[in-house]
């Protein structure tokens, strides 16, 4: 699948994960595809959409977080290896 860009944002818990999830889907045209967990209780949760709306998304989590984030970036243009990557994270 081609995707226009995918949003990261990194927080503590699964909680914080959900919160940030519900703000970005608020905020812009944007769709959830998976969240990765890893040691100490990080989530790296991802976004897909148009870059705009990818960008309007995780500028939402960050001038109005709903928790401490620990990281956010864009990836504009994904690579088939990036692309495959979270597919296989997200069981598609």
């Amino acid at each position: 699948m081609k995707y226009g860009a995918f949003g990261l944002v990194e927080v503590v818990g699964s909680a914080n994960a959900v919160r940030v999830v519900d703000q970005m889907l608020k905020a812009a045209d944007v769709s959830y595809e998976t969240w990765h967990t890893r040691c100490g209780g990080h989530a790296t949760v991802f976004m897909s959409g148009g870059v705009s709306a990818v960008k309007a998304a995780i500028e939402s989590v960050k001038e109005n977080p709903p928790c401490e984030i620990v990281a956010a970036a864009v990836i504009s243009s994904p690579s088939e290896e990036t692309t495959r990557i979270v597919e296989e994270w997200a069981g598609k």
